[in-house]
């Protein structure tokens, strides 16, 4: 995303107690975020949103970061775009569900109905995974 789109979505509050909220919030939602790159389970995109919002009222320096970090910035950038995601991150996303799903219904569970629970969630994030537009670069 260009430095001026990314300007025109900054609504810095001023007071500074609830800065530092929004601040805080934003850095939690990030490590969320970052957890749920490495757990099948966990969604990513939406906390990266949600810390893009908060560090966009209340840090202009943390509002680029985000928007311009090197493992994410360009995922979040094009998923609020509406560009889509590449192939190479779709392959990737669903072989890292499917690997975390597997490890889980065969190693941590011995009930059936988690277990069907656990591929019925796969099966449903992977047909969104598929359904998100798929974008060139």
């Amino acid at each position: 995303m260009q430095n001026k789109n990314l300007k025109k979505d900054l609504k810095i509050i001023s007071n500074p107690a609830v800065r530092f909220v929004f601040l805080a919030a934003g850095t939690i939602l990030v490590g969320i975020g970052v957890l749920g790159m490495f757990l099948p389970l966990l969604p990513t995109t939406i906390f990266f949103i949600l810390a893009a919002w908060c560090f966009a009222r209340s840090s202009e320096k943390f509002h680029f970061w985000i928007h311009n970090n090197k493992y994410f910035g360009r995922y979040l950038s094009n998923y609020m775009q509406n560009k889509g995601m590449t192939l190479r991150a779709k392959i990737y996303s669903i072989a890292f569900l499917w690997t975390g799903i597997l490890i889980s219904v065969l190693f941590a569970t011995d009930a059936l109905y988690i277990r069907i629970l656990l591929l019925l969630i796969a099966a449903g994030v992977t047909w969104h995974l598929i359904s998100i537009k798929t974008s060139e670069d």
